[in-house]
């Protein structure tokens, strides 16, 4: 079978029954089902959520994203191999540490196939909470330029890149454009300070401003469960992002939970331990085609600076990568995958046929 073919890069196409437009991310896509569906999933799987929750069947692609764009490959690879079996691998194994460890849930309800999650919905918490435990990317690039507040955070003079930061920091920007919020610019992505959230903790979708503190705890919470198994595995977390939100369980309790993915190579930076203890970074995350990407093409300020996002854009559709590029890339995530879960990932041969064939026979969601 070509290489190609082993590759989901189209996962907005399956005849799932839905009742709303399926909505395409970057690299997942959400089908809402009919309440009918949900409600009888609900009852049939005994799902701990309550009766008329709104469920979705969310499919990753094995699709890769760099700088805002979509990057492909030569020969018609339009994606990664392995890569989003790898990336819902490593959240099932961080999800499930983090219940067993009395964190909080997650908006996952089931996996029925390594790339299909069913989930609830959730109202989420509009910010991308970000934490560094080293100072590198674009927080060295702000450093070396001066800067020295961060997320109305002071930070030290004398740090070097690279370098382990005196206690982990909390830089969460917005997710999405707010409006209306003083001192918080009507831009995606914009870096917001711990005041800025407890002023206006309603805007960014906090029930209270108890919970504030509950998001932080459970971010630096999860952040260690992490960080402490790829210790163990001799590898360093240094920075991710971590997405929360708000659901109902069977008995109408509302509760703060994570959503999104958690500790991957694509929401996370993680070090080779060994290499950087001998003074050079070797990324085993996303960083790693990033860095390629940069050094690949003749004027790398066309992915770092903003205003030259439709350049950028062309630069991604016009420009197939070398195969080996790719290849390099699904090397990292398998490794990675395989490291922290402990198990041997087989990739199928046709992932789409076997999601439609188990959504149909076993979930009854495709006529």
């Amino acid at each position: 079978m070509n290489l190609a073919d082993k590759v989901l890069a189209v996962n907005n196409d399956l005849p799932i029954r839905t009742q709303r437009p399926v909505h395409s991310g970057k690299v997942r896509s959400v089908y809402w089902l009919t309440d009918a569906d949900s409600q009888r999933l609900i009852r049939e799987r005994g799902y701990d959520v309550a009766a008329d929750a709104p469920l979705a069947i969310m499919v990753i692609s094995d699709r890769i994203s760099a700088f805002d764009c979509i990057w492909h490959g030569e020969g018609g690879m339009n994606g990664v191999p392995g890569k989003g079996a790898a990336l819902n691998a490593i959240s099932n194994h961080w999800f499930k540490l983090f219940r067993e460890h009395g964190l909080a849930d997650s908006h996952i309800l089931e996996i029925p196939h390594p790339f299909v999650w069913i989930v609830q919905k959730a109202r989420p918490v509009m910010i991308e909470a970000i934490c560094r435990q080293y100072i590198t990317g674009s927080m060295w690039r702000s450093y070396i330029k001066g800067e020295r507040e961060f997320c109305g955070i002071q930070i030290a003079e004398g740090l070097k890149k690279d370098q382990k930061l005196p206690e982990l920091l909390i830089t969460p920007s917005t997710k999405g454009i707010l409006k209306g919020i003083p001192g918080v610019p009507e831009v995606d992505d914009v870096n917001i300070t711990r005041a800025n959230i407890d002023e206006n903790f309603a805007a960014f979708n906090f029930n209270s401003r108890d919970d504030i503190d509950r998001y932080e705890q459970l971010l630096k919470e999860g952040f260690d469960v992490i960080s402490d198994e790829l210790a163990k595995l001799d590898q360093v977390f240094v920075d991710t992002k971590f997405e929360f939100g708000y659901v109902t369980d069977a008995r109408g309790q509302e509760k703060l939970i994570y959503m999104d993915e958690v500790g991957t190579p694509d929401s996370s930076r993680i070090w080779d331990g060994p290499s950087y203890r001998e003074g050079k970074v070797v990324e085993n995350s996303k960083e790693g085609f990033r860095q390629l990407l940069l050094n690949h093409f003749p004027d790398p300020d066309i992915l770092l600076n903003k205003s030259r996002m439709d350049e950028r854009q062309a630069l991604a559709k016009d420009n197939a990568l070398p195969e080996s590029v790719l290849m390099e890339v699904s090397r990292t995530y398998l490794d990675i995958a395989e490291k922290i879960t402990g198990k041997k990932l087989v990739l199928a041969d046709n992932p789409k046929a076997e999601i439609i064939e188990i959504l149909r026979d076993q979930f009854g969601l495709i006529d």
